[in-house]
């Protein structure tokens, strides 16, 4: 059966590859983006099957009332992606309170806003899928980039607890945690904190560990999450990536060794 979605940051990257997938598969979107321009071709291509909608995903009424048009124009809402959001680069000494508050509005603020407007009416239709565009960067984290591996762990801890708290509704969960495609999430919509020269030798190392840009995002990452929405029991974490994978797991590794190295001093402590 086709599927009816509701996805956020559809104008390029990510967002707008799923949103392609799944709409050349005959399901439904409403798409949303801070430019509504950004939309017309997907409008021109798939007609009637989009809704595009302006939307700024800090802002909490304009969440709520988009996702309640989505709903009342399509019927219902099957699969809710929140996949806005932006990389800040700094090292948390360089962060200023403004960088810090705005990255967190539209990465983990802008989720929750969405998340918070969606229940209610998955609820009332007897279930959905909730899907938060997380990152490889959800859980590990790398230096210069401290903020927005804080926006994006609040998000994973914000819906680990949301399963729990929603599965008797019907309503399923998912964290996707994307590798180093090559979007434009480090390029004109990043944002910089003015550096301090004394953090430049790791600007220097970071930048040259990164090396060459990761593959575009294909229809291979759609069709990794159109399985995942499909499955009858689908993940509570997707890793999209052979270097994601590569990368994440030895380091879940070594911090299950530190929890065994010091499990004598871990329980000395219920004393």
């Amino acid at each position: 059966m086709s599927k009816t979605w509701y996805i956020t940051g559809t104008s390029r990257g990510l967002g707008r590859t799923w949103a392609t997938a799944a709409l050349q598969r005959g399901d439904r979107v409403a798409a949303t983006a801070r430019d509504i321009g950004s939309l017309a071709e997907l409008v021109d291509m798939f007609g009637d099957a989009v809704l595009p909608i302006t939307l700024d995903v800090t802002d909490r009424t304009a969440s709520r009332a988009a996702l309640q048009n989505a709903h009342a124009h399509f019927g219902r809402l099957d699969v809710v992606v929140n996949n806005a959001g932006y990389g800040h680069f700094g090292a948390v000494e360089e962060l200023s309170e403004v960088e810090a508050r705005a990255q967190m509005e539209t990465n983990f603020f802008g989720a929750l806003w969405t998340t918070q407007a969606a229940i209610p009416l998955l609820r009332g239709q007897g279930g959905g899928h909730i899907v938060q565009v997380s990152s490889q960067g959800g859980v590990i984290a790398f230096p210069t980039i401290g903020l927005y591996h804080a926006s994006k762990w609040a998000l994973e801890g914000l819906t680990e607890a949301l399963a729990a708290e929603v599965a008797g509704f019907g309503i399923k969960t998912t964290l996707i945690e994307p590798g180093g495609y090559e979007t434009d999430w480090g390029g004109s919509s990043a944002s910089h904190s003015d550096p301090n020269p004394l953090y430049q030798p790791i600007h220097n190392v970071v930048s040259q560990a990164a090396g060459p840009k990761g593959k575009p995002p294909t229809r291979a990452s759609a069709e990794a999450v159109l399985a995942a929405v499909d499955a009858d029991e689908p993940p509570a974490r997707l890793l999209l990536g052979s270097a994601a994978y590569d990368l994440v797991l030895p380091i879940y590794e070594r911090r299950l060794q530190t929890w065994r190295d010091w499990e004598s001093v871990t329980r000395s402590a219920d004393a």
